[in-house]
């Protein structure tokens, strides 16, 4: 018997990241944790920098880092629009490391033309990227 699955879309303002079917999808919205199933209510929800978790059709796992956005849940389809998606494995750690030192910097040392919501935007972006990168790490082991 095959599991039910629902159609994903995930797209970002450069690309398609994924298109397929899929039996769940884990995501943040701005309320908190989400976890979508085939059949789920239909909603409309901004979502936060962080990671979407696919499992296809068939159990396997996708990672996707998402700099926020939207998620759309209709009956028959899923989609994610994202400023930014990017795939799991193709996440640069060191680059997550610099821009998040970075950020810390500038929020700990001020500057005349300081904004701290952008620093902190850019720290949560960061971060969220590194956690992708670790989860992808437990998954591989």
């Amino acid at each position: 018997m095959a599991a039910m699955t629902t159609h994903l879309n995930v797209v970002s303002a450069e690309e398609s990241i994924f298109s397929g079917l899929v039996e769940s999808i884990q995501i943040t919205g701005i309320e908190g944790e989400l976890g979508i199933m085939p059949g789920h209510t239909p909603l409309i929800t901004p979502i936060k920098p962080g990671m979407v978790r696919l499992v296809k059709e068939f159990g396997e796992e996708e990672l996707i880092y998402l700099s926020g956005g939207i998620l759309e849940v209709q009956p028959t389809n899923v989609i994610v629009l994202a400023d930014t998606a990017v795939r799991g494995e193709d996440l640069d750690e060191q680059a997550a490391l610099e821009a998040k030192r970075q950020a810390e910097e500038h929020i700990n040392n001020p500057s005349a033309d300081f904004e701290y919501a952008q620093a902190a935007i850019e720290l949560a972006k960061a971060v969220a990227q590194l956690r992708v990168i670790s989860d992808l790490r437990k998954n591989t082991k």
